[in-house]
């Protein structure tokens, strides 16, 4: 069904927010250029007005740490199934564009900037040609959703296609209005859905986890194996792919720029840094009490959307930094964590075995403490 949101003042007699709306659809767009973070504080906008070349104007482009490009399509004037089909449509152009093409469009947006100056500073890593845009998003911004709208989004969405719908609401309160959002989707599905197509047809898959561990002043590989656990944070495309797994899950850990470094057994569920505790020889301590290897966004610890997210890991076999298993053909991924099903995982998975010998040991009982040596 449509979704809808209310507001109401909190008093004895509640008393509901009546709907509002802009004084102009051109506001929203200046609002999100102006706050990105009216739709997501993942995502840095590069582009704006873009000419498609073949009759339309695409609305705000978007790029994600991945360098997976973002489409996003405000309805204006078009019915929510007409702004489908046209986003679908300038989604064509988006496949197509080359770096060279994301530069310019971004040198418009920001004249005098530099967008691999500016990836950097954003999300703290290089921007990497052969990763732009491998894949995008389509989001679509609408005040409503119709029921055939929705249907078709959910069935794209179904088909691992990765689209979305973001639906704002406007009330009024005095003088003033307030502005809410709603996500059709789950944004992680989106995300996940956005990851590098195979080089051929995707494939069932395997029941191996992959996972992205940022290795750094950040957070620390030696603490990580020491008192057995893989985190994420700084942001829930960071954070939020942990919720993927489940005890008992088996997960192969990649140190981006330095190769696969262990292979361990899920033991329980993501938690905030915040309750996340840890074995020690004085007994389960807070995690931030112990680790010293990196900062784990000690800053953000109160802010459920960015701070560091921690899934305890019975780990089977881990090697250090300087014995990380790099090979060309391995599979690589920017998401903390995924699903892989491309013909590279199982290639990946398969040689990782060779690599990692202890990888289908018995873990430990329930409740015994996850710790293992780098060998």
């Amino acid at each position: 069904m449509p979704i809808r949101t209310a507001i109401w003042k909190v008093a004895l007699q509640p008393e509901p927010l009546p709907e509002s709306v802009l004084a102009k659809e051109q506001l929203l767009e200046d609002m999100i250029v102006a706050a990105p973070g009216l739709v997501s504080d993942e995502w840095m906008l590069i582009g704006r007005q873009e000419d498609t070349g073949f009759g339309g104007r695409i609305d705000l482009l978007a790029i994600a740490p991945d360098g997976s490009l973002v489409l996003i399509e405000l309805k204006r004037d078009r019915t929510p199934r007409e702004v489908v089909a046209q986003a679908l449509d300038y989604a064509c152009w988006v496949d197509k564009l080359r770096p060279e093409d994301i530069a310019n469009i971004y040198s418009r947006f920001a004249p005098n900037r530099s967008l691999a100056q500016d990836f950097r500073e954003r999300f703290g890593q290089d921007l990497d040609e052969e990763t732009l845009n491998q894949n995008h998003q389509i989001i679509i911004v609408a005040a409503s959703l119709d029921d055939s709208t929705e249907r078709i989004v959910e069935y794209l969405s179904k088909r691992d296609i990765p689209i979305n719908v973001l639906c704002f609401q406007v009330f009024g309160l005095g003088a003033e209005q307030l502005l809410t959002r709603t996500w059709l989707l789950d944004p992680v599905h989106s995300q996940l859905s956005s990851t590098p197509p195979p080089d051929g047809p995707n494939e069932p898959w395997n029941g191996e986890f992959y996972c992205s561990f940022g290795s750094g002043a950040t957070r620390s590989w030696a603490d990580a194996v020491q008192y057995g656990f893989i985190c994420g944070g700084g942001g829930t495309w960071y954070s939020k792919t942990l919720q993927l797994l489940n005890p008992g899950d088996r997960v192969w850990v990649n140190v981006p720029q330095t190769g696969f470094v262990g292979v361990g057994r899920v033991t329980g569920r993501a938690q905030q840094a915040a309750s996340f505790k840890v074995a020690t020889p004085n007994g389960d301590v807070p995690v931030l009490d112990v680790v010293k290897g990196g900062s784990y966004h000690r800053d953000l610890v109160s802010d459920p959307e960015r701070c560091e997210y921690f899934v305890p890991i019975q780990w089977l076999q881990t090697v250090p930094l300087e014995k990380a298993v790099q090979e060309i053909g391995l599979f690589g991924n920017q998401n903390t964590v995924c699903k892989p099903t491309t013909p590279k995982w199982r290639y990946t998975i398969e040689r990782l075995k060779e690599k990692f010998p202890g990888f289908n040991r018995a873990i430990a009982t329930a409740g015994s403490a996850a710790k293992s040596q780098m060998s």
